[in-house]
């Protein structure tokens, strides 16, 4: 618990400077048997971004890293959308559930592919997925001929936009997620094998750990976590658009992972610490809005949160500033030694 303090610190921060200037931030309405409200607007926002994380969290685990889950977010969206396009009743439950499995189906292969040339191929990570990053936002592009996709399905918009049980359906889903991974890499030795291949990959081989069945593993995780955060993102808006869908939302990912707590250069890694650094973007995101940060700073005013917050994480930050604040000890006066005569 310890680890989520500062993260916890902040979120409460910037929860309450939302309150100061939108003094109903707090409020929860129930409407036609659904929540409403600033916070139930944040869980939403949060959710494509915390499955996102989830994977990049366990790739960055094995010591890697995945620049391309921005492009799998399009491709994802730009598919399933193609094909209820080309339906002839886009209200089709069967349809729907084809283009959202071949959408699926697809991200995996796009994970799949990241984690053979990482795994198999011995491509650097930030290289081998650097080129699905740029390919595939090209790819997502020629699926929807460079248009933006625009539908009328009332079981895809479910997936982003609808409600279960008087919660957000996007946020049911997120949530299923995040507990079978919790309950997969923690009641397993799963989760003690990607830290020992983060650790030390070569050691972990000797060791008898098939490293690269497991790294192979994580990365079509990924893919299938972005491909699900795509099919989010597309059907809240009903529409899939190639260039802009998932627009880096990598380093997004990447900060929630950081702000989670897990080490970047593989090894230690924290699923719940992942979500909440999701929850806490998402947050400033909408802190920003809130309070009228101009446009033209917005992202300068974001960076200056995220840096502080990282500060305040570094235990080598915080020993160094204690040690300058700690007033300097007195010098005893030194004893006079009587010389006798």
């Amino acid at each position: 618990m310890k680890r989520f303090l500062w993260p916890l610190v902040v979120l409460a921060i910037l929860l309450v400077v939302n309150v100061l200037f939108s003094h109903s931030f707090f409020n929860v309405e129930l409407r036609g048997g659904h929540l409403y409200g600033s916070l139930i607007d944040i869980l939403r926002a949060s959710a494509p971004l915390a499955l996102v994380a989830l994977g990049m969290t366990l790739v960055i685990a094995t010591g890697g890293i995945d620049l391309s889950v921005g492009a799998v977010v399009a491709i994802a969206g730009a598919l399933a959308c193609l094909q209820i396009s080309d339906l002839g009743d886009q209200n089709s439950v069967t349809g729907v559930l084809l283009a959202v499995g071949l959408a699926l189906l697809l991200s995996l292969g796009l994970g799949l592919w990241n984690g053979f040339l990482v795994a198999t191929v011995g491509i650097q990570p930030i290289i081998a997925t650097l080129i699905l990053m740029v390919a595939g936002r090209g790819l997502a592009q020629l699926i929807t001929d460079g248009q933006i996709i625009t539908i009328n399905s009332s079981p895809y918009k479910m997936i982003g936009a609808g409600y279960w049980l008087g919660l957000p359906l996007n946020v049911l889903i997120a949530a299923l997620v995040v507990v079978l991974a919790v309950l997969l890499v923690r009641r397993s030795a799963l989760g003690m094998l990607l830290e020992a291949v983060g650790g030390n990959a070569e050691a972990s081989r000797l060791a008898g750990i098939r490293s690269r069945w497991l790294i192979l593993t994580v990365y079509v995780f990924a893919g299938l976590c972005a491909g699900i955060a795509g099919l989010m993102i597309s059907s809240n808006v009903s529409s899939a658009d190639g260039n802009n869908a998932g627009l880096l939302i990598e380093l997004d990912a990447i900060l929630a992972v950081v702000i989670g707590g897990t080490s970047l250069s593989g090894g230690r890694f924290s699923i719940l610490g992942t979500v909440l650094g999701a929850v806490i973007i998402k947050t400033l995101d909408i802190t920003i809005y809130t309070i009228g940060v101009p446009p033209e700073i917005t992202l300068l005013f974001k960076a200056i949160v995220v840096i502080a917050l990282c500060l305040a994480q570094s235990p080598k930050f915080r020993a160094a500033f204690q040690r300058r604040r700690r007033p300097p000890a007195a010098v005893p006066a030194p004893e006079k030694v009587e010389v006798p005569v």
